[in-house]
């Protein structure tokens, strides 16, 4: 399948203006590179993420993700590029970058030797948090594990596990939490869990990093998307503009009986028809605008449709589209 994607939504697009632009974003990124002997990994890859927003990185096993989140969180050096986080480069402010951020691996960081109120406790002792038992208890009561709170680490389920971890990476107060593959194993409703935590988060303020190999998720939670595939950003965009890259888009109407059907027809000629369901699916971008320009078209010729919908491709559509292949969620399935 081939695709075009506009210069809004590719991922090397670059200027004059990265100064400013890292100035004012939660995360910059310019040029990152990162190869290992010969592999590279990370191509000179540009993005940059707004404060108070959920950015999703999106790619295969290999991609470049996890490397990417290494950098990003200072606990890997790039081979060339500029990154800045909350506004502190992450190679000359190593510190207080680290002082802002939380980061959540892909699998839960915990002591399964202690309790979940003494993971919690030990983490804000190392991070030297005032009033350090009433962060403990709130961030207890925020995640729902007052009542397993005394109970060893090693006996929660991974749901529970899951929401620990993410408790533990709040404490602090982080600007911005870098999310790896987050709900990996988790079931449909630890998942919606987590989601909901996360939402919660950003409206509270909090720049979300999310990379993860869930669409659907990356569908419900994330502002923008970058989909990564051996080592470039090949698009950007919201999920809306994502989709609307791809072929398949359509406006589906809905007629009353045959004729208002046929009168349709003759004026849509590159709609295609289904007379037992008595629709038209006519090939549109989805925008309001073309919407509006068909809508037109039928009121010209009094033509009235009963129910009209618009219809797009999802992001594994998107995903396959963009690199080649289905999602990894989609192969394991």
């Amino acid at each position: 399948m081939s695709v075009v994607v506009s210069a809004a939504c590719l991922g090397h697009v670059r200027g004059g203006a990265d100064s400013g632009r890292m100035r004012s974003s939660a995360i910059a990124v310019s040029g990152l590179r990162k190869a290992y002997g010969d592999k590279i990994v990370l191509d000179g890859i540009d993005f940059d993420v707004a404060a108070g927003s959920v950015f999703s990185m999106l790619g295969a096993n290999g991609a470049g993700k996890t490397t990417t989140v290494n950098v990003l969180t200072t606990l890997l050096k790039a081979d060339a590029g500029t990154v800045r986080v909350a506004g502190h480069d992450v190679v000359t402010g190593t510190r207080e970058v680290r002082a802002v951020i939380g980061v959540t691996g892909q699998f839960a960081a915990v002591d399964e030797l202690l309790s979940g109120r003494e993971n919690l406790q030990l983490m804000a002792d190392l991070k030297r948090v005032r009033s350090g038992d009433r962060v403990v208890t709130r961030l207890l009561e925020r995640f729902d594990l007052v009542e397993s709170a005394q109970k060893m680490v090693s006996t929660y389920s991974g749901g529970m596990r899951r929401k620990l971890d993410l408790a533990m990476t709040l404490v602090g107060n982080p600007q911005v939490i870098f999310l790896d593959e987050p709900t990996t194993g988790l079931d449909p409703r630890s998942r919606r869990t987590m989601w909901e935590i996360i939402r919660e988060l950003v409206a509270d303020g909090t720049t979300i990093f999310l990379t993860t190999q869930y669409l659907e998720e990356a569908d419900q939670l994330a502002d923008r998307i970058a989909v990564l595939d051996q080592g470039h950003l090949v698009a950007q965009g919201t999920p809306e503009e994502l989709k609307r890259q791809i072929p398949g888009t359509h406006v589906r109407l809905r007629f009353a009986d045959l004729h208002e059907l046929d009168a349709a027809a003759r004026v849509l000629a590159d709609s295609t028809r289904d007379d037992q369901e008595l629709t038209l699916r006519v090939p549109s971008d989805g925008g309001s605008r073309s919407l509006r320009a068909l809508l037109d078209r039928l009121d010209e010729h009094t033509i009235n449709a009963e129910e009209f919908s618009v219809h797009m491709p999802d992001l594994d559509d998107v995903f396959f589209a963009l690199t080649g292949h289905a999602s990894t969620e989609a192969i394991t399935q």
